[in-house]
């Protein structure tokens, strides 16, 4: 950035010292006699020539220092932190956030503020001091050329100071609809199945133009107002001109001005409407720049709703117990779910949850994850608060393998080894044998190196969920989620897999959500949840003896699936 400054100040300078420079070539060549040019010129001929080198040069090293050394480490450092404080928000922030509104952003943030530290230093810095100068160079042909530049001068700053929030505001309008439209491209090419097959495609063609006419009358109001800048700044200069013409011309009829006068102030005059006139289009690109990085630092600098503790720890499970202590919870606007539900799982029990849609199975998993914080009460991992533990460390302790599990476009290798980063490919494919992955995955061209599409698009769910699961086999965490860890499973396949699921839950605390009763058998304990409480507690024979919910639960299924109502 001192480079930065160097090449802006002498720059600054250049522009007016050049044509000062001229002035005195002029004057001199035209004062004194042909035999004495050399003698009498040639010193500020030199100074001219040794700027003509000076100006190409010190643009040379410009570019190393800055195009080359400073931009693409600075965009590097910005997606680093954009990346790492997106990575840092609540769950609840990816719910009400498009992906691809987000990932705009973070580019928007990565092209628009290197670009913005150059217009800074580059046009407004070097510019404001060049204004300075030329002010004093015309200061010393006559104060009349000065003064009037310097009036025109305080116009133009002034006018484009209070007009500068007006044109942000316009800027952060368009900005904010640039990054709907990528979200909204983004939403429907996520979802291009569901598009096509509910033949949606003029709905989301229409949805779209709607944001694009919002885009397009927040960009023209944005470009009526620098046309409007413009035209003003454009005429009033006109006038300034008019001026200094009048005076040159009167002051050469008067001997006040002479020849080279008239090159030093017609010179500098262009050379300032020249870059001006570039300091407004500066303007308007900055001002577009500002509003890109204000509406991107406001969604991506959110203070994440569930954070680490200051004195949080590493959450230590030994044995792997759980329990409930008088928690209350309810999502924002909506009604208690949980309201003083206490429950102890002891360390190494097999438990299964079970009960209607929305009555809390999920919720009850979430906050053990710790993906949404109690509003009341306590959760407990070994006598540990969850909320005096680091996040990463809770969620290293805890296996999950969910309902239906999206993959990383990338090697099938690298998804289950996603499950512990540091495993050798032997370990990747023993994880994948007992997830009965292994045999499809040698059926595949690349085998193990096949890449798996966006969110795993190019297999089939079925063996999605395999991957998943040996991915959890791997990652092998003393607590064990499964959500329906093989609803997408064929029998054959759901019986090996159950048989390897079964080994993986030995000596670990295992919660089970299943709507299929029948797979939860082997539990050692049911918790049957019905609108936010827990109504039964027991084992499967135990509740299967007694005229509750889970009696009705199992009488009513019907090819082993558990009904959305009674």
């Amino acid at each position: 950035m001192l480079i930065m400054v160097f090449v802006a100040l002498v720059w600054a300078v250049d522009l007016s010292f050049r044509p000062y420079l001229l002035k005195v070539i002029i004057d001199r060549v035209a004062e004194t006699s042909a035999q004495n040019v050399f003698k009498d010129a040639g010193f500020a001929a030199l100074l001219y020539f040794g700027l003509t080198i000076l100006y190409p040069t010190i643009f040379r090293f410009y570019d190393y220092f800055i195009e080359i050394k400073m931009v693409p480490n600075l965009r590097r450092t910005i997606v680093n932190r954009g990346f790492a404080s997106l990575l840092k928000q609540s769950y609840s922030y990816y719910q009400n956030n498009f992906a691809g509104s987000l990932s705009n952003k973070i580019n928007d943030l990565s092209n628009s503020i290197p670009e913005m530290v150059q217009l800074i230093l580059d046009s407004f810095f070097s510019q404001s001091l060049a204004l300075v100068v030329a002010i004093f160079t015309l200061w010393q042909v006559h104060a009349i050329f000065a003064v009037s530049m310097l009036i025109w001068s305080i116009f133009f700053v002034v006018g484009s100071y209070i007009l500068a929030p007006k044109l942000a505001n316009f800027a952060d309008q368009w900005s904010e609809y640039k990054s709907r439209i990528t979200g909204k491209i983004v939403d429907s090419l996520s979802n291009i199945l569901s598009v096509r097959l509910f033949a949606r495609t003029k709905a989301e063609r229409a949805s779209l133009s709607i944001t694009a006419d919002g885009a397009v009358k927040a960009e023209q109001k944005l470009q009526w107002s620098y046309f409007w800048v413009w035209f003003v700044y454009g005429y009033s200069f006109v006038f300034v001109q008019g001026i200094s013409l009048y005076f040159l011309m009167k002051g050469k009829q008067e001997g006040w001005v002479t020849p080279g006068d008239f090159v030093v102030v017609l010179g500098i005059n262009f050379a300032i409407v020249d870059f001006l006139w570039q300091f407004t289009k500066d303007f308007s690109e900055f001002s577009k720049l500002w509003g890109k990085t204000i509406q991107a630092l406001r969604s991506i600098q959110v203070r994440p709703k569930i954070q680490d503790s200051r004195h949080a720890t590493v959450l230590q499970v030994p044995k792997g117990g759980i329990r409930f202590e008088d928690v209350q919870f309810h999502y924002p606007d909506t009604p208690l779910l949980f309201d003083n539900q206490s429950v102890v799982i002891k360390p190494g029990q097999k438990v299964g949850l079970v009960g209607f849609s929305g009555g809390g199975k999920s919720t009850f998993i979430n906050l053990i994850l710790r993906l949404y914080d109690v509003t009341g009460g306590h959760i407990l991992i070994d006598k540990q608060d969850i909320r005096q533990v680091t996040q990463d460390s809770l969620h290293e302790r805890i296996a999950m393998i969910p309902q239906d599990p999206s993959l990383f476009h990338r090697s099938l290798m690298d998804n289950i080894r996603y499950g512990r980063l540091d495993a050798t490919d032997a370990e990747v494919m023993e994880a994948a044998k007992k997830a009965c992955a292994h045999d499809f995955i040698e059926t595949l061209p690349e085998k193990y190196e096949t890449l798996v599409g966006e969110r795993g698009v190019k297999i089939s769910g079925g063996q999605r969920q395999r991957i998943a699961i040996a991915r959890a086999i791997l990652k092998n965490a003393p607590i064990l989620i499964l959500d329906e860890a093989t609803s997408q499973l064929d029998s054959v396949t759901e019986t090996d897999v159950q048989k390897s699921l079964w080994d993986l839950m030995q000596g670990k605390t295992t919660l089970v959500i299943a709507h299929r009763l029948s797979t939860l058998k082997d539990m050692d304990r049911i918790l049957v949840f019905d609108q936010g409480k827990i109504v039964e507690d027991g084992t499967p024979e135990e509740l299967s003896n007694q005229q509750g919910l889970y009696k009705t639960l199992w009488n009513a299924q019907v090819g082993g699936f558990l009904p959305e109502h009674l």
